[in-house]
């Protein structure tokens, strides 16, 4: 008779584990408590607008390659892709930006015409980035972070200093053009932490930017979501929404199943792909790994206030993803790791999904994702919200000239208290625990509970970390320990 698996969550990486283990002949049922799957990366549909609630990016286009053809398909049975052209812009002050375009020569002029000499830095910097890339998401992540010696290859060995400097360091060694230091910096910011806490071997995030590219799924990121769920009920996975999960039954230090709505799902094993720290208060406290102090004292990503916006026309001077970097970066990131407040003049992203997609908007309009990063533990309450969207709305006249306030059709927004009362996000977090150097593969919390038999966890907050491709990758590892556990 096959084993039975309860996986807990429906994101990225627990469509990922739920696809491995039905393969390998187990019988999985995803338990997801919200009314529509994807975690995280669900969608919102209003007024004939649509946006992705959480990731806008499509980076790594291998990782999700690789995904699907362990099970003999490909993204293109699924969705269609386009790749961004131009990937994005980054705006440092009134009608003053520079863009980034969709291949490494068209950056490489770019860099040239903002700063002589700069391409042959950038060139020399992308040439070992790649080699990064190569080392690690063809190997490294796809460890389970069991051991420090998985990070000990020929290959590492050679780049061990790497580990020990930052990206901060390096792009600032090699470019004094703070425009083009700040474009460079920001790629690590997918890994949540500052580019000073982030070790120079995660240069790799800049080969994904210029190397690779910025890809957009036709209908948005949730396509992928919807093709993980399609792969995942043609292996046989169920899948159950409305399903908040109430407890974990452990006994005699076991995993024997999960109590759902008051009901119990008997199985021979559990994946958690909710976070972590929420998981963990699903079971008896002297089967907890990680105690709230161990929790209080790691480094999270931030969390974010979003907006998602409709307006009433198309507007001029954006590209589908635009930056504003027109503040100072490192007094915003202050309010965020440092001093934990709301940023007097905080950055901000915005994604125009309508400039690539017509299914996005009506005719005519435009659909607009704003994201500040923010804090996570910080204090969320309306009338904050409002006065942040009038900053932003406010910035965003100002930097591409045009008016915009006065064509919002409507606006939502979600901010740490939705991530909280969503996702059971620890402080309302966003992105999970950022990838600093005490916070790398087997220093982060683990995939099998270490006092839990047949307990498991994926996702964000374990191996290999934040981000969309890490989730996938999560998935499998996670997998793969369950099969040799159970073997």
């Amino acid at each position: 008779m096959k084993k039975t698996i309860s996986i807990i969550g429906s994101g990225f990486s627990s469509l990922a584990a739920s696809c491995y283990l039905a393969k390998a002949g187990y019988n999985v049922t995803i338990f997801e408590k919200n009314k529509t799957i994807g975690g995280r990366a669900r969608q919102l549909t209003k007024d004939g607008f649509t946006f992705d609630i959480g990731p806008t990016w499509y980076w790594m286009p291998d990782v999700f390659e690789r995904f699907f053809s362990d099970f003999d398909k490909k993204p293109s049975d699924y969705y269609s892709l386009e790749k961004l052209s131009p990937a994005y812009s980054v705006y440092f002050g009134k009608d003053d930006y520079i863009t980034i375009e969709d291949t490494l020569n068209k950056i490489l002029l770019a860099f040239e015409k903002e700063e002589t000499g700069s391409a042959k830095k950038l060139e020399k910097f992308i040439e070992n980035a790649k080699s990064n890339y190569d080392i690690a998401i063809k190997d490294l992540v796809y460890n389970p972070g069991v051991s420090p010696l998985e990070l000990v290859t020929p290959a590492t060995i050679k780049k061990l200093n790497q580990f020990f400097s930052n990206i901060k360091r390096d792009v600032r060694k090699q470019f004094k053009n703070d425009r083009l230091v700040k474009i460079l910096e920001f790629p690590v910011l997918f890994l949540g932490a500052k580019p000073s806490d982030t070790p120079s071997f995660y240069s790799f995030m800049n080969y994904a930017d210029f190397g690779l590219g910025t890809f957009h799924p036709k209908n948005g990121m949730y396509q992928v979501i919807l093709a993980m769920e399609n792969l995942a009920k043609e292996l046989g996975v169920t899948i159950k929404t409305d399903s908040p999960i109430e407890k974990i039954i452990v006994e005699n230090g076991i995993s024997k199943g999960i109590v759902v709505n008051g009901n119990i799902y008997n199985s021979d094993i559990v994946v958690s792909g909710a976070d972590y720290h929420h998981t963990e208060t699903l079971i008896e406290e002297k089967y907890r790994q990680y105690s709230e102090k161990f929790w209080s004292k790691k480094t999270f990503a931030p969390s974010s206030l979003l907006f998602y916006v409709g307006f009433d026309k198309k507007l001029i001077n954006v590209d589908h993803h635009t930056l504003f970097f027109d503040v100072d970066f490192d007094v915003h990131a202050e309010a965020i790791y440092d001093n934990p407040k709301w940023p007097k003049n905080p950055l901000f992203y915005a994604s125009f999904p309508s400039k690539t997609d017509k299914n996005s908007a009506p005719e005519g309009k435009e659909a607009g994702i704003f994201l500040i990063p923010l804090a996570p533990g910080i204090e969320d309450t309306t009338e904050l919200r409002e006065l942040y969207f009038e900053k932003i709305m406010t910035r965003f006249e100002n930097l591409t000239s045009q008016s915009v306030k006065k064509h919002v059709i409507f606006k939502e927004s979600f901010c740490l208290n939705d991530f909280i009362k969503d996702y059971n996000s620890y402080k309302g977090n966003a992105y999970g625990m950022a990838n600093t150097l005490l916070q790398t593969a087997f220093l982060r919390p683990k995939l099998k509970s270490k006092k839990v038999d047949n307990l498991f966890f994926t996702g964000q907050l374990t191996v290999p970390g934040p981000g969309v491709p890490p989730s996938l990758i999560s998935g499998k590892l996670v997998a793969d320990l369950v099969v040799k556990h159970n073997s």
